[in-house]
């Protein structure tokens, strides 16, 4: 790992600049974990469900080869403590994903969609953010803290990481190269069994180009931001982080981030960092595509009913990414490319509470339908049996 001094603009830079090649790339080939999961439920389309897995895969090799290097140490992550809050991860997982689906996208989805012009992701940001902050520092956050996160689960390992579990086994150490290859390439032949999804050159680029830059995001702030001594601490130090540990890319924590440092803007403590800066990045790569192709649109919501799903799933993103450490890409390719137990919870939970919530308005759907082919019949027969008789 680096040994160097690194000044934080660096680290913010580079951060922005990733984060601006994933929300341009993800604005063209319509990168969306939530788009994936409907595709599934409504059509049977897998293909969009590929890209994503395909990028999981590039996540895990990337992340394993920088491990086996030296260059990281994913046991300075959020994601692998020894004890596992799984109620944390199940819970804040489904309810992330039932709110994604009402809100029509995860954070990253979010961010893409406003900078090219949706104002109904704007809305959905202003309120993910406040949910967020509350569940972090606010209102919410006692009951996360005092609750949720005091049920743990002690894997008896280091890291609570598939390699750490499969090393204690006896296995050894080589397991932490050749067990997140192996899952890789398990992902990569299911990917590419398809046809459909081999002949569809912009879904595999796609899934390409988003693995390697959450690849790259654990490389600039677990390696060029990583000081080993700080000369102000003399203990270790990763510069930019808002958790003071090793971080890529995840998109409902900083975005509470990002609304505190607006607010406190003249309070000296609050500093540009790797994750607000992968928000901004997100903003500017999707607005700069959407512009260039002349897609930019400014679009609102369609009907108070609308207004109040995206409001619902918007809180809910908010408590829920924060207790599960992460949304769709926090913990659905950055936590996952640790092979992080905690991560692999929340990614399925996740999954859940999205096919759940299609489900529901599916349902939604057909009853409005049978109220709608139900009052004209019930207006005919009232006013026939209202007639005057003759």
């Amino acid at each position: 790992m680096a040994s160097t001094a690194v000044h934080p603009a660096l680290v913010t830079g580079l951060a922005f600049a990733l984060a601006f090649v994933f929300g341009a790339v993800a604005y063209r080939v319509s990168f969306c974990t939530m788009g994936a999961i409907t595709d599934i439920v409504n059509f049977g389309d897998w293909r969009r469900m590929r890209m994503w897995l395909l990028a999981i895969a590039v996540a895990i090799a990337g992340t394993a080869a920088l491990q086996s290097a030296g260059l990281i140490d994913t046991a300075k992550t959020i994601y692998t403590n020894s004890k596992v809050p799984w109620v944390s991860h199940l819970v804040g997982g489904f309810l992330f994903g039932f709110g994604m689906t009402l809100a029509s996208g995860c954070g990253s989805k979010t961010l893409i969609r406003a900078g090219a012009g949706n104002l109904k992701s704007v809305i959905v940001l202003m309120f993910l953010a406040a949910a967020a902050y509350m569940t972090l520092k606010g209102a919410f956050a006692p009951w996360r803290v005092n609750g949720l996160d005091t049920i743990r689960w002690d894997l008896g390992t280091a890291t609570s990481d598939l390699p750490a579990l499969a090393m204690s086994t006896g296995i050894g150490a080589a397991a932490r190269l050749w067990l997140p290859i192996l899952v890789a390439l398990g992902l990569a032949a299911f990917i590419f069994a398809n046809r459909d999804f081999r002949t569809t050159p912009e879904l595999v680029v796609g899934g390409l180009v988003i693995g390697a830059v959450i690849v790259g995001g654990w490389y600039v702030s677990g390696h060029l931001g990583y000081l080993p001594e700080d000369p102000q601490t003399l203990e270790e130090k990763f510069v930019a982080t808002d958790s003071g540990r090793m971080e890529s890319y995840s998109f409902v924590a900083p975005t509470a981030y990002l609304l505190e440092l607006l607010l406190l803007w003249t309070d000296q403590s609050r500093l540009l960092t790797f994750g607000i800066a992968g928000v901004l990045g997100m903003l500017a790569g999707s607005a700069a595509v959407a512009v260039a192709t002349r897609t930019f649109r400014w679009e609102g919501f369609a009907s108070v009913e609308d207004v109040g799903n995206h409001v619902v799933g918007a809180i809910l993103m908010g408590f829920g990414g924060v207790t599960a450490l992460g949304c769709t890409i926090g913990q659905g390719l950055t936590g996952i490319s640790t092979l992080a137990v905690g991560s692999i919870l929340a990614l399925g939970a996740i999954v859940a509470g999205s096919v759940m919530a299609v489900k529901y308005q599916m349902w939604r759907i057909e009853r409005t339908e049978a109220r709608a082919v139900a009052a004209p019949a019930r207006a005919t027969s009232g006013a026939v049996a209202g007639a005057p008789r003759t």
